[in-house]
């Protein structure tokens, strides 16, 4: 006979099987009945006590106060490294000008290996892209339409001859005027050759 057996016989049930440690169930938890699985809900509710709601109210969420010193880090960090970041924004767009007044001093190249001459200033940089009624032309030579600046202003062309070169090619920065400092400085072709 086995041990439960026996204890049930003396009037211990699985209870006393907890309590006697051969369970891994403390001897406060309930047991529950497989023969009577009504027994689960006949459990008596916990109603929460004024103590039981003051440790609730301290574990919710945040105070006041550290939500403002949250607010007011995340302020300084912004202050702090958003000019920085605004900054570099001015950069890249005077390195994109660059690059893309190399792309259109290649196309004007390849235009002047082919027609033996630069477009001049009445036909303009559209000569790249369509033929302006010449002999030999074998473009487009640029993939896509002629671009603007990256500030949305046309690129500007003088040529035959430019004050600088054969051409002038250049942007006249973030502020569309001649001149200019940081990100309204005029990219040029001339000072990049």
């Amino acid at each position: 006979m086995g041990m439960g057996a026996r204890m049930t016989e003396q009037g211990a049930g699985p209870r006393a099987m907890i309590q006697q440690g051969t369970g891994t169930r403390s001897h406060d938890a309930p047991v529950p009945r497989r023969d009577r699985p009504w027994r689960l809900f006949a459990q008596p509710i916990r109603v929460a006590t004024p103590r039981d709601s003051v440790s609730l109210r301290n574990e919710a969420g945040f105070t006041l106060i550290e939500l403002l010193v949250v607010i007011i880090v995340l302020g300084l960090l912004v202050g702090l490294v958003g000019p920085r970041l605004f900054g570099r924004v001015g950069q890249s767009k005077q390195a994109a000008a660059r690059a893309q007044i190399e792309l259109l001093g290649a196309g004007l190249d390849g235009y002047r290996l082919d027609v033996g001459k630069y477009p001049d200033g009445a036909q303009g940089l559209d000569a790249l892209q369509r033929n302006p009624n010449v002999p030999n032309w074998n473009g487009p030579y640029l993939k896509k339409e002629v671009p603007k600046d990256p500030w949305g202003n046309p690129y500007r062309y003088r040529c035959c001859p430019g004050q600088h070169g054969e051409y002038d090619l250049w942007s006249e920065g973030g502020d569309g005027a001649p001149g200019g400092e940081g990100e309204n400085a005029d990219v040029t072709s001339w000072s990049q050759r």
